[in-house]
């Protein structure tokens, strides 16, 4: 029988999933196929309605090796799951003859626990276990929750957390559910056979599309035991976030709280020196904190390393003793002992890799109002950590709708540990030099010069172990310049560090008024949020909504229901609003959104860079906001029909050197500092919009 062309297998899936093929769509899925057979690497850009998901997902299923599929978002894993994929597979089955299975796979604590909810969980500060369904009142808002997670488990099939409507609270579900480190294992676990996480995991083994999420592949490849099972192609969605969440996974933390809940929960299984050498420890890091300030620290200084070796050198001795001793009249010691060791371990594993002192990662103190004082380390880079565990042994595809910032994907690629892109023909890592355009030949020019030059370009490809990759952008369906307008503010001050921006916050008015509402405000903090909302809720007759006063999602539903209201908020909202239509016709920034100057990882990174002889500004604070400003222009053009205005209400994306780098990671918006122009449009847009309404 002759194999089913990749276009045929497109165009069933698109018909299936109720889709219109794209030519970015049909692009994609040849690179992605043409990636997967190379064994290569592709860094693929795919704007909002390509269709991006299928343009990975045919081509993957239709090689017909194993292949996991990392997103940053619920959201994205449950359209996979719960929509793509089975389309997908039903509209390929007659064309491939088979019907590939997949899975979704999260990490452990997003299970619930069977041993957990019918044992109970081991109580910190007594020995035995803690019966939150006896102790919790029925009528409060926690035993509620209790109750109907015990009627669910009878009668769900996966025990995962997300398939519980309505949710929970994180305290709710943390007494019904287990991280990996205080999972008994199947094996020992009465349980075991009925394990949600267990059933997941198998279920992963036998499916051909694994889904997942970057904290569990991140997971995989810093902690070395395999999480995910073996696979021939990685596909990474949502790649521009990738960075961020494998530095979370990789960071550390030490707060007083976590340090005494580890005491309570080890001092009961020890001995008593081991114990109160232990709780001697914790009290001496306690009385440090209390005192300490924000910031990074680039040196350990000498109260806290000594504070930091007690800690290790205690915890040390109670994880020998935890393995050495038990104590049968414990009610479940097994459960009680194994949360105890992954606390202990925690602790100690964080106070080790801080007195160690790596030059490869950055330490800092935080303070928060509620919940006190913290130590945290992270890596200074995670970009050698992905190059060698990422890039090995597999095809990888990264796609996103923004991986080209400043108009080249070599931003990306460096955080990523690739090398820059090479010239066309060339795979990235391999470029050879060129003559500048009307230079001199170099040496052995002409017909020999050049097959030479290629041989040596060739043994040079060879020798260079630097992951092979290629950077592709499909473009986007939508016709941005007559779909939308860039309007800088030009004419503003340029925003400070602190105070109130009075013209700012009077051009926001005009603009919301003008547009007669329909305004997605995207600010660079909560303060500068809510100062907004607060002026212009006293100045127009709209509906102002504020992140934090709903959930999020109640908030985008009443948003996206009513053409007058407004949204404000801060970060969740640069990358997390879908509302195509007329009821978002104006995204506003309130300013470039660098980060803080006293962000401790982010000015440690812009150090380090300049240390290294490059441009650390233009490598992490510009390219941070390069990335935050191309999602958050995304906002505003979600389907064919949209029409609207991006304000950027700082002059600096105008008048700054950096500010064509930044405007060249936004959508190709038509770009203008006219404000009396911008206001006509906008009046333009309401009026048809409201038109359409009628």
């Amino acid at each position: 029988m002759t194999k089913p062309s990749l276009p045929d297998l497109l165009h069933a899936a698109v018909t299936a999933v109720g889709g219109t093929e794209r030519p970015g769509q049909v692009t994609m899925a040849e690179a992605v196929a043409e990636a997967i057979d190379d064994d290569s690497h592709l860094l693929v850009q795919a704007g909002t309605g390509t269709g991006k998901s299928l343009g990975y997902l045919v081509p993957a299923l239709a090689h017909g090796e194993r292949v996991v599929v990392a997103t940053a978002t619920l959201a994205l894993q449950r359209q996979l799951v719960e929509r793509d994929l089975p389309r997908t597979v039903e509209a390929l089955h007659p064309l491939l003859r088979r019907r590939p299975e997949f899975a979704m796979l999260k990490g452990r604590s997003n299970y619930l626990c069977l041993h957990r909810l019918h044992e109970g969980a081991p109580q910190d500060e007594e020995d035995g276990l803690f019966d939150v369904f006896e102790s919790a009142a029925p009528t409060s808002r926690l035993g509620k929750d209790l109750l109907r997670m015990r009627d669910w488990a009878d009668e769900t099939e996966t025990g995962d957390r997300d398939d519980l409507t309505p949710g929970v609270s994180d305290r709710a579900w943390a007494q019904v559910s287990v991280s990996s480190r205080e999972c008994l294992g199947a094996s020992k676990c009465a349980y075991g056979a009925e394990c949600f996480a267990e059933a997941a995991r198998e279920r992963a083994k036998l499916a051909e599309v694994v889904v997942t999420n970057h904290a569990l592949l991140a997971i995989d490849a810093i902690e070395g035991a395999p999480v995910l099972p073996s696979h021939e192609v990685l596909v990474i969605d949502e790649a521009h976030e990738l960075v961020s969440r494998v530095t979370g996974v990789a960071t550390g933390e030490l707060t007083p709280g976590s340090v005494n809940r580890a005491v309570r929960r080890a001092a009961k299984l020890v001995n008593e020196k081991a114990a109160d050498a232990l709780q001697t420890a914790a009290e001496s890091f306690e009385r440090l904190m209390e005192l300490v300030l924000p910031g990074r620290l680039e040196e350990i200084p000498e109260d806290l390393a000594y504070a930091l070796m007690a800690l290790r050198d205690a915890s040390r001795t109670v994880i020998t003793a935890l393995g050495n001793t038990r104590d049968k009249s414990m009610q479940d010691e097994d459960s009680v002992r194994k949360q105890a060791l992954a606390s202990i371990e925690n602790v100690h594993g964080v106070a080790e890799r801080i007195v160690a002192g790596s030059e490869y990662d950055v330490v800092w103190y935080e303070r928060h109002d509620r919940f006190g004082a913290s130590l945290r380390v992270a890596p200074l880079s995670v970009s050698g950590l992905l190059r060698e565990k990422l890039f090995t042994d597999r095809a990888v595809v990264l796609t996103s709708a923004t991986l080209k910032l400043g108009g080249d994907f070599n931003g990306v690629a460096a955080s990523l540990g690739l090398p820059p892109e090479a010239a066309p023909g060339r795979p990235g890592g391999a470029e050879r030099a060129r003559p500048e355009p009307g230079g001199p030949e170099p040496a052995g020019s002409g017909a020999d010069g050049a097959e030479a030059e290629d041989a040596q370009a060739d043994r040079a490809a060879e020798e260079d172990t630097s992951p092979r990759w290629k950077g592709l952008d499909v473009g986007s369906p939508f016709d941005y310049r007559k779909q939308g307008i860039l309007y800088v503010a030009r004419h503003l001050a340029q925003p400070g560090r602190e105070g109130s921006r009075t013209d700012m916050l009077d051009e926001l008015a005009e603009l919301v008024e003008a547009a007669g509402g329909r305004t997605l405000g995207l600010f660079s903090s909560m303060r500068g949020a809510q100062a907004a909302a607060e002026a212009l809720r006293g100045r127009l007759d709209l509906p102002i909504l504020l992140q934090g006063e709903e959930t999020l999602g109640e908030l985008i539903r009443s948003f996206s229901g009513d053409a007058r209201t407004c949204l404000f908020g801060t970060l969740s909202l640069w990358q997390g609003v879908d509302v195509p239509g007329a009821n978002c016709q104006l995204v506003v920034m309130d300013r470039i959104p660098f980060p803080r100057p006293d962000d401790p990882l982010m000015s440690a990174r812009q150090k380090a860079v300049e240390e290294g002889g490059g441009n650390g500004f233009m490598a992490v604070a510009a390219t941070h906001a390069a990335l935050l400003m191309a999602q958050g222009a995304g906002r505003l053009v979600r389907a064919s029909g949209d029409r609207g205005v991006v304000a950027v209400l700082d002059p600096r994306l105008a008048t700054a050197r950096y500010g064509s780098f930044l405007r060249a990671s936004m959508p190709d918006f038509w770009y203008t500092t006219d404000r009396n122009q911008v206001r006509r449009s906008l009046a333009a847009i309401d009026a048809a919009a409201r038109t359409a309404e009628s």
